[in-house]
């Protein structure tokens, strides 16, 4: 298997990130919560989310969230050199780009929660005093 930095022209990485958010839209599951579950970085989630463009993510991290997925641990990597989605055809443009637009607004909508909770936190201690 190739692991090297750059992604090389055989790889569909645009098909990697169609499948990551397609499934993580599926399962409703947040940026934090997979980087969590995967031991991934969210920065490293964030670049395969987007197509990994311009560096290429090692095998061992696409395995990682394959199996934070409950996907077999080589998924993301068969994927990624077949250029299939989980169903073995690779969707239209269309909906990669709907998949892609849910997936960034599910990410904004967990990253608003948390920040209401911050401020919730904050405001309960300031009326506690």
């Amino acid at each position: 298997m190739h692991t090297a930095r750059s992604p090389r022209p055989d790889e569909d990485w645009n098909a990697v990130a169609d499948a990551v958010n397609s499934r993580m839209a599926q399962q409703r599951i947040g940026q934090k919560a997979l980087a969590d579950a995967s031991g991934v970085s969210v920065a490293t989630l964030r670049r395969i989310q987007h197509g990994a463009h311009g560096r290429r993510v090692q095998n061992a991290t696409l395995t990682a969230v394959a199996h934070a997925l409950d996907w077999p641990d080589d998924h993301l990597i068969r994927v990624l050199t077949a250029g299939t989605s989980p169903t073995g055809t690779a969707p239209p443009a269309i909906e990669r780009e709907i998949l892609a637009g849910i997936g960034r607004i599910e990410q904004q909508l967990a990253d608003l929660s948390l920040r209401l909770a911050t401020v919730e936190e904050l405001v309960t201690a300031h009326a506690h005093r």
